[in-house]
């Protein structure tokens, strides 16, 4: 790079590469941190982005294509005592709600294309830039260093997941279940939250899965045989697509609820220099309701939206600059964290009373009509613009 960068993005994952060629099209110099090697192992991670996210991906020509993305047509949802929930893309107006992305494949298109981007350089380790953002992860490194506290509240669930391949086509169909199941050990049942996700494209018989359980019920189950595992889950989803096995390692993580207290701020003991938080970095969610990925493309949307739209005579590490970015992101993360935990907290409350009253709402919320259509439409993306291409 001929010159001194203008940005500085500490993590090169999806947000900060997607983020990266954002800025490079605003011509502005970026120095990207390159992310270090992780150790060799399948990678199961599967993404539900919405129409916003999509747009915003196809625009930078990064869109995966082919068996790497699946569209989801209909989402169903069922409760633990005869509740249901069903969002169609029909009712919606649309020919997607979503659709499902394979993580490796859409890592590479971003890598690719940042590697033809001039205005980008990767290098490995930060540099001096009149902004920083921060990029890497709700375990940040750097957030860590820069003081800025995080507020956790760990759920007592963890998240175990892999790929499956099931006897029955997927159809185009999210599902989800929210249970309940008696560990062994422990004196009250604890509620368990499973989604199955298609995959392989149209017509395919893949599906990524997430079993949101117990740390205790994680543990037995990622001890189980592959055939045994598989069997456990078939029964657990009531055999929804039939006999299933295993097409990858299972992989476990906690989950939690996490936000930064702050998500922009001076470089400490530098003037004239500036950060700011976004992804995973400055938020968290329980996976119930796939919206991660989604938030954290919008977080640098508006990012790039807040600096292409500055005044001429604003430098890029301006606080005031800075804190419309971070009013304008905070109120949509904290209104999905309300919805996420309070969704997580309601399916957690164990007695019949709870058991009622949460089925009674989602088959109310099933026939609510516009209320169902508004909460859908902000599910899909609908309430956010992507950035135009700038001159």
């Amino acid at each position: 790079m001929a010159q001194h960068p203008d940005i500085c993005i500490r993590g090169a994952g999806i947000v900060g590469r997607t983020l990266a060629l954002l800025l490079a099209r605003e011509q502005l110099n970026v120095a990207l941190v390159a992310a270090p090697d992780k150790p060799h192992f399948p990678d199961v991670r599967a993404y539900s982005l919405n129409g916003a996210a999509k747009t915003l991906l196809q625009d930078l020509r990064c869109w995966p294509d082919g068996p790497a993305v699946t569209p989801v047509h209909q989402m169903q949802v069922w409760g633990d005592q005869g509740g249901q929930l069903n969002f169609g893309a029909h009712e919606q107006g649309v020919t997607e709600l979503n659709w499902m992305v394979d993580v490796p494949v859409l890592e590479d298109r971003l890598a690719a294309a940042v590697q033809f981007q001039p205005k980008i350089e990767v290098v490995n380790t930060p540099v001096a830039a009149p902004l920083t953002v921060v990029c890497e992860g709700r375990a940040s490194q750097t957030r860590s260093e820069l003081g800025v506290g995080f507020d956790v509240t760990h759920y007592e669930q963890h998240a175990v997941a892999t790929r499956l391949v099931c006897a029955q086509a997927h159809q185009g169909i999210a599902r989800q279940w929210f249970g309940w199941h008696h560990t062994p050990g422990l004196a009250q049942p604890q509620a368990e939250i499973l989604a199955l996700l298609p995959m392989g494209g149209e017509g395919g018989r893949e599906v990524a899965f997430v079993w949101s359980v117990h740390p205790h019920r994680a543990q037995a189950l990622m001890a189980l045989p592959p055939e045994a595992f598989a069997s456990e889950l078939a029964q657990a989803c009531a055999h929804a697509l039939g006999a299933m096995t295993l097409s990858a390692e299972r992989g476990v993580w906690p989950l939690q609820l996490a936000r930064a207290q702050r998500w922009i701020g001076a470089m400490p003991g530098v003037a004239k220099q500036s950060f700011a938080l976004a992804g995973d970095a400055a938020h968290a969610l329980h996976p119930l309701a796939g919206q991660g990925l989604n938030l954290g493309l919008a977080d640098v949307t508006e990012l790039v939206q807040v600096i292409r739209n500055k005044e001429f005579w604003r430098p890029l590490h301006d606080m005031k600059l800075l804190r419309r970015y971070e009013r304008a992101r905070q109120a949509d993360v904290q209104a999905m964290g309300w919805v996420t935990d309070g969704l997580q907290r309601l399916f957690a409350q164990p007695g019949p009373v709870w058991q009622n009253l949460r089925n009674w709402g989602m088959r109310g919320f099933d026939r609510s009509g516009p209320l169902k259509h508004w909460m859908t439409q902000h599910a899909m993306g609908q309430t956010h613009s992507s950035p135009t291409r700038g001159g």
